[in-house]
């Protein structure tokens, strides 16, 4: 079977990957600098946080924060986005907004969760949401705006109602742009809360880079980075990509006719 476009092929993972771990072990011998330590280094001291239970606690905890913040996130911007994209004088209204909170840093929204709010929970997640919802809303908007004109007659004239409107409609229409959102904020959200957990909080992947950051002990910090990278990968490879080819799915008949 062939790759899809803008996927890559899975003999990829088995031969990049093994080729960047011998490429690191050849610079870590040469070097022989604790700022660079071997790959048997750093699966040392994974599975010393792995032992102890440590890994397992503070994973959970970025995990457990990156899936209320997504979803959030994903929800606001998605409502957000459909009314924009069907209504002009929404889009009109919320459009300033949406390029200020845009091009607003996420180091500055942080900030000014916590000044706000305190060191809790609550300013840890409302700040990775009011970073993303943009993001959601814009591309949503965009999907909203191209939904087909003869589908929308179509239901008009069946008289569905406004949830099999949503759902046998605008679903199936939007669901590549509510892939790209989904992609895109997970991407996003990962590495905002691991600035957030790294200022403020006494838990998670940021929070332990943190600790070790204070100590040079760069070990740890790349067995808690390749822990992280490889949920990641595991979300990307059980989820996102065969939601993605489903969302893709519906275009096929499409294509082998042409």
């Amino acid at each position: 079977m062939t790759a899809r476009a803008g996927q890559p092929a899975a003999w990829s993972y088995w031969v990049v990957l093994p080729a960047c771990i011998l490429l690191w072990a050849v610079i870590a011998a040469t070097l022989q600098t604790p700022l660079l330590p071997s790959p048997g280094e750093v699966i040392v001291a994974l599975r010393s946080e792995a032992t102890n239970g440590q890994l397992w606690f503070h994973l959970a905890a970025t995990l457990a924060r990156v899936t209320v913040a997504f979803v959030l996130a994903m929800a606001i911007g998605t409502a957000i986005g459909l009314a924009m994209g069907r209504s002009t004088r929404t889009n009109a209204l919320f459009d300033p907004l949406l390029v200020v909170l845009l091009n607003l840093p996420a180091l500055v929204t942080i900030i000014l969760m916590y000044v706000w709010f305190g060191l809790v929970e609550v300013a840890a997640v409302l700040a990775v949401v009011v970073n993303k919802v943009p993001n959601v809303a814009v591309t949503v908007r965009e999907g909203a705006r191209s939904l087909d004109p003869k589908l929308e007659s179509m239901a008009t004239v069946y008289r569905f109602t406004r949830w099999q409107r949503f759902r046998e409609v605008w679903l199936p229409q939007l669901f590549p742009y509510l892939m790209a959102a989904t992609r895109g904020g997970l991407a996003l959200i990962w590495k905002i809360v691991l600035v957030v957990e790294l200022l403020g909080r006494s838990s998670g992947v940021g929070f332990k880079l943190h600790l070790a950051f204070q100590v040079f002990d760069v070990a740890t910090i790349l067995a808690y980075s390749l822990a992280f990278i490889a949920i990641v990968q595991l979300i990307e490879l059980a989820l996102l990509q065969p939601l993605e080819r489903r969302a893709t799915r519906w275009r096929q008949p499409e294509t082998a006719h042409a």
